[in-house]
């Protein structure tokens, strides 16, 4: 619960029905699964399924159109502007049943996920339940980049990535929720295009109701595909924490500031190699300034370690080597320009390349 939150109170307890909602945009490699996981999970009420439909480009309307008119539990809603939370507000206000389950074209459910998920909510009479991001690859890059998700060293801190005990948590990943909660606390933000979910949840904390992690619940993510998409995807998410950084100040936590401390320290190690090159820094100086390289040094070696010891193919170790220091870097550079500057209108233009076709 947020330190400024008044005293925690319970959910209210929904009627039966529920409503997943999901965001979709250029998913035709992923979109039919992910789908049918969502059909396919074990639940004795209605369910039914909104796609907020973005401008793709590869078929993916096309697709989508097609599941629709084969399942009635399945419906479309146009989302012009493409925005992730624009598309869940859309597919929350279409969508009718009092618990909304947010789920990702880029995911996939256990049969027993939504079954588990509403059991936890009625234990613990909390508005916002989530577990744990399973991220998993099927090529050497996106391996690696799953194995940097579920590492801490990766991401860092975030129950989801990897928690094993249960209780209350800052945001949650996806999220099974309260519609009565959520219309409470004005739904999702429009103008918070990366980072959505943690200041909903914020808004849910600060209105005094749970949000839980349960790390039995997990969902399968399949991360981006290339390096170019990645560094679009964390460039794009590091800008926005800067923005909620410039919005929230204290409300987020320190392990944010990580990834642009060792942005500002590569760059300052860079200055130093420079002006030791050209005899600027020399002697005593020198040897002072040099202290730099050191958490740098141990930087690498710790990267170079998780990746050595991760086990799996020598291709997927060696990509886990540059995955890392793309991710921290990439995420880093975006906070840096996000704290300066605002977010603005950035968006995550990875979302906006086609998909490889899965095989």
């Amino acid at each position: 619960m947020h330190e400024d939150s008044p005293a925690t109170r319970d959910a209210p307890v929904p009627s039966p029905g529920v409503s997943f909602v999901m965001p979709v945009l250029n998913e035709r490699a992923y979109l039919e699964r992910a789908v049918a996981t969502v059909l396919a999970q074990r639940l004795d009420e209605p369910i039914e399924l909104i796609l907020a439909l973005g401008p793709s480009s590869d078929g993916t309307t096309e697709l989508a159109e097609r599941i629709a008119a084969t399942d009635d539990r399945v419906r479309v809603v146009p989302n012009p502007a493409a925005d992730i939370p624009v598309g869940l507000n859309l597919a929350i206000r279409a969508s009718r049943y009092p618990t909304v389950v947010r789920v990702d074209a880029h995911s996939e459910l256990e049969p027993e996920y939504t079954r588990q998920a509403l059991a936890t909510l009625a234990r613990v009479g909390a508005a916002n339940v989530g577990g744990v991001m399973r991220a998993d690859g099927r090529t050497p890059f996106q391996r690696a980049v799953a194995r940097a998700y579920n590492s801490r060293i990766g991401l860092g801190g975030g129950a989801y990535h990897g928690g094993t005990e249960e209780g209350p948590a800052e945001s949650a990943y996806l999220g099974v929720m309260r519609r009565a909660v959520l219309h409470e606390v004005g739904l999702f933000d429009d103008s918070i295009r990366r980072g959505e979910d943690w200041e909903l949840n914020l808004r849910i904390r600060a209105a005094g109701y749970r949000v839980w992690f349960d790390p039995a619940l997990s969902v399968t993510y399949w991360p981006r595909e290339s390096w170019l998409q990645l560094c679009r995807q964390f460039v794009a998410t590091g800008t926005w924490r800067g923005e909620l950084v410039r919005r929230y100040g204290r409300s987020n936590s320190l392990r944010f500031f990580a990834p642009p401390l060792l942005v500002l320290l590569t760059l300052l190690a860079v200055l130093v190699g420079v002006l030791q090159a050209v005899g600027v820094l020399a002697g005593a100086a020198s040897v002072l300034a040099s202290a730099v390289y050191l958490p740098l040094a141990l930087y690498v070696l710790v990267v170079v370690g998780v990746a050595a010891t991760s086990g799996g193919p020598l291709p997927d170790r060696l990509w886990l080597a540059a995955v890392l220091p793309t991710m921290h870097l990439a995420w880093g550079a975006g906070f840096i320009g996000g704290l300066l500057r605002g977010a603005k209108d950035t968006v995550d233009t990875s979302r906006l390349d086609r998909p490889t076709p899965l095989p």
